[in-house]
């Protein structure tokens, strides 16, 4: 074989298969258009609730008042909190595996993995304190909150599905970290991740914003 034969072929193999780099950039462009179509969907379940609370500002006051108590608010607040540390934990993962600390990776990731758990737990608990104020999803005609329920439930409960998926996925993280997966030059995984868990952060807090807050 020529050498004219071999490069057209090594030139054919290197179209075929594109660089770390590419791929890097393939599977970010490929996350954010899926970040995209979830932020349409939670734009959708948002603006269902801006419209309930419009024309029923008298029910929005009413659970304001309800949820002033504890753990109420404060529950909240502190789950709030902890999503806002699992994000810090994330970016702390993710600069270690740049400075090649896989150890560190694990350690952050699997921190990220266990804040976003203790949220679902806490959701899962202020649901149950909210039911016994008589805002379920079901009809109940001796509540205020009939109507609220699933205004209400609907954009919280999806954000809770996503970080049930986002710590899954942290798992996942640490467990290619554990085998070596990731290295200071290859991360792509860890960063694909912190953009999924970014977005889950900052739908919370227009959630708890707007739902809680105002």
């Amino acid at each position: 074989m020529s050498n004219v034969s071999v490069y057209h072929e090594t030139e054919a193999h290197a179209a075929h298969h594109p660089s770390a780099a590419e791929r890097s950039d393939n599977l970010k462009f490929a996350t954010w258009l899926y970040l995209a179509s979830e932020v349409v969907i939670f734009a959708v379940l948002i603006a269902t609730y801006v419209v309930f609370r419009l024309h029923n500002p008298e029910v929005v006051a009413q659970f304001h008042e309800g949820i002033q108590e504890w753990p109420g608010i404060w529950l909240v607040s502190i789950n709030t909190f902890l999503l806002l540390s699992s994000s810090w934990a994330m970016v702390m993962g993710l600069r270690q595996i740049q400075l090649g600390n896989r150890q560190g990776l694990i350690r952050w990731i699997s921190l990220t993995a266990l804040l976003g758990t203790i949220f679902v737990i806490l959701q899962y608990v202020e649901y149950t304190e909210l039911s016994h104020k008589g805002i379920t999803l079901y009809y109940n005609q001796d509540s205020t909150f009939t109507d609220y329920g699933m205004r209400f439930y609907a954009p919280t409960a999806f954000h809770g599905f996503h970080v049930i998926v986002g710590v899954l996925w942290a798992l996942y993280v640490v467990f290619n970290a554990r085998r070596g997966r990731y290295t200071a030059t290859n991360y792509a995984g860890v960063e694909v991740f912190g953009l999924y868990w970014h977005f889950v952060d900052v739908v919370w807090i227009v959630l708890f914003t707007l739902i809680y807050l105002v």
